[in-house]
């Protein structure tokens, strides 16, 4: 799809202009000294939007830029002028003179800004409403690179990583490296001006082999990798070996769009206000059912065609050249959330992606990244829903906890597919024989998986029980040595195993498993199968018991968490880290339980649990 998140091509375009190195000097002193003003009475009131997805609601309740009889909002009684607000230093200018009360980005972009909108308390920005989550934005990397544990790189070097200069994606990159723990100064990142195009980060890593990945929108995704699931040929365009490392289609809760208000602006225009959410959440609605007819029937109907085309209109035709393709695609990207998805992320305490857990990811990114000196937060809207519902004509369904998000006899199992889908991973140990898993030895890895398990909302957390192999090894040798088919020679400590003739590989554990399994190798005093299926039955139940631990403890801390996304499995010897351990230490490094989270095919999928 060439038009998905081509977001912002201009927003922070200007940002950052110094070099590359001092890309991310404060943002105060990006934005320069802008002297606070009143809002201005005119009207049309002027509103900015962005080149995305979400946006296009809003040109549907306005009916165009300039609002148009019969429209959503004009029947509202509001009238506005829709201005591009892709410039954001620009959208910040007018924001702080007053030259508009309206904000529009990414709660990140936001929090980058917020020393300089907290400064002055009239313009301290309220969050209004959440237009969508991304789904069309991704991180693209050279061949070697499988997971986002790899980001970390080794021997010294760091990994290079493009990304545009403060644009939408700097969000993405920080929870791409938090989900792995890397310090944002464990990786180099190249900085460039544009999101796209010739200056942006997929043309830098399409050009220079020192970067090893890249922030890019579906667009670019697909020209370096041929498609999500994708790997690059090296013809036509793509990088030989590039992939699909992360991506929001799987991250699902990591760009969070937004609408602000200044603070004097919305204690004297609290009803403006809620004509405005109620009218964008309405016309959403309406854009998400004629997105979802034409994704069935494949007929673009009168009404999707005209949106669309306004779309276009606006938005350009290095956008939106088809309307069936790139201007269907950029709403394919875009996950609206709705009316339940207001009160899920502005009124539901265990919500992990909601507004107090997001604010506080974006107000770390400001100042350890170097945007802001000082944390200055903003505040959520407060609307009534019910009463916002009522404006809007919609029905107000108090919004449950997220269950059942994955389509049933969803498994993932030891392989090929689940390591090639793997986005990233982490371990805990345990001691020998050890059934039970608390809360109070393991809480920060625990936490960490229900963490992952918001912001990844689109991919299960595989909970992967490992056990040690030394037993099943002592057993094979024995029964083999007892029934004369193995013979071992040389002195303790240095023995060697030979079957056949041919020395036997004891580092190998898929060979030993596999002779293990034609059941030739059992005694009466040594049953090898047997203890390679007792491991694999404990391994699993220790899985199960983890996930059960961490279910337990997301319901005492009040926190939302989907079982269904908590995978099981039982690994048993077959994935040890030291296959002939030598002693206690190095078979206690084999005992283990694995969280990996890991990408869904789409088709594994449930979106109506989705659909906040």
């Amino acid at each position: 799809m060439k038009t998905t998140r081509r977001i912002l091509i201009a927003v922070f375009s200007l940002l950052f202009l110094g070099n590359q190195v001092n890309a991310q000097e404060p943002f105060a002193q990006t934005v320069g000294n802008v002297q606070v003003g009143t809002v201005s009475d005119k009207t049309p009131l002027a509103v900015p939007y962005i080149t995305w997805g979400g946006d296009v609601a809003t040109f549907l309740a306005n009916g165009g830029l300039d609002t148009a009889n019969e429209s959503i909002y004009a029947q509202a009684g509001l009238k506005l002028k829709l201005t591009s607000g892709d410039d954001f230093i620009g959208q910040v200018k007018n924001y702080l003179s007053g030259e508009t009360p309206f904000l529009r980005g990414t709660m990140r972009m936001i929090g980058q800004a917020s020393e300089v909108l907290g400064r002055d308390p009239r313009t301290k920005p309220v969050v209004i409403m959440q237009l969508s989550w991304s789904a069309g934005d991704h991180i693209v990397s050279r061949e070697n690179l499988k997971t986002l544990n790899d980001l970390r790189g080794a021997n010294g070097k760091k990994i290079r990583i493009a990304c545009q200069k403060g644009g939408p994606h700097v969000g993405l990159l920080y929870d791409s490296l938090d989900a792995a723990t890397i310090a944002r100064n464990e990786v180099e990142v190249v900085w460039v001006d544009d999101l796209t195009g010739p200056n942006g980060p997929a043309e830098k890593f399409r050009s220079d082999a020192t970067v090893d990945a890249c922030c890019v929108i579906t667009p670019d995704m697909i020209g370096l990798t041929g498609g999500l699931d994708g790997s690059g040929s090296g013809l036509e365009g793509t990088v030989k070996g590039a992939h699909v490392l992360n991506s929001t289609a799987s991250m699902s809760r990591s760009i969070a769009d937004v609408y602000c208000v200044r603070s004097d602006w919305y204690q004297a225009n609290r009803d403006t206000v809620e004509k405005f959410v109620a009218g964008y959440l309405k016309a959403s609605k309406q854009l998400v059912q004629m997105r979802d007819d034409f994704e069935k029937t494949k007929r673009l109907a009168a009404n999707y065609r005209n949106i669309l085309a306004t779309s276009q209109t606006i938005f350009g035709r290095d956008v939106i050249n088809s309307l069936e393709v790139d201007g269907h695609g950029l709403l394919l990207d875009c996950t609206f959330v709705g009316l339940s998805g207001q009160v899920a992320f502005f009124e539901d305490t265990g919500n992990l992606s909601g507004f107090n857990p997001v604010m506080s990811k974006a107000l770390d990114l400001a100042t350890t990244w170097g945007y802001a000196k000082v944390r200055t937060g903003f505040d959520p809207s407060g609307l009534d829903y019910k009463k916002v519902a009522t404006i809007a004509g919609l029905e107000y369904v108090q919004p449950k906890a997220q269950e059942g998000g994955f389509a049933e006899g969803v498994e993932f199992f030891p392989g090929d597919q689940l390591d090639d889908r793997t986005i990233v991973s982490f371990t805990i140990n345990f001691e020998p024989n050890q059934t039970q898993f608390s809360a109070d030895r393991y809480g920060a890895e625990f936490n960490r998986a229900i963490k992952s398990a918001s912001t990844f909302g689109n991919a299960v957390v595989v909970i992967r029980g490992h056990a040690d192999p030394t037993k099943a090894l002592t057993d094979f040798l024995n029964a083999g040595i007892k029934q004369g088919v193995i013979k071992r020679v040389g002195q303790r400590g240095n023995y060697r195993y030979f079957l056949n003739g041919k020395q036997i590989d004891l580092a190998n554990t898929e060979d030993i498993t596999k002779l293990i399994s034609t059941g030739r190798f059992e005694h009466e005093d040594y049953k090898p199968q047997q203890t390679v299926n007792a491991a694999l039955n404990l391994s699993k139940s220790r899985a199960e018991e983890v996930r059960n631990s961490l279910i337990d403890l997301a319901k005492k801390q009040g926190v939302n968490l989907d079982p269904s996304q908590m995978q099981p499995a039982g690994a048993g010897i077959s994935e040890p880290i030291i296959p002939k351990p030598s002693s206690l230490a190095q078979a206690k490094e084999n005992m283990r339980v694995e969280f990996r989270i890991v990408r869904v095919p789409a088709e594994n999928l449930n979106p109506d649990a989705f659909d906040f």
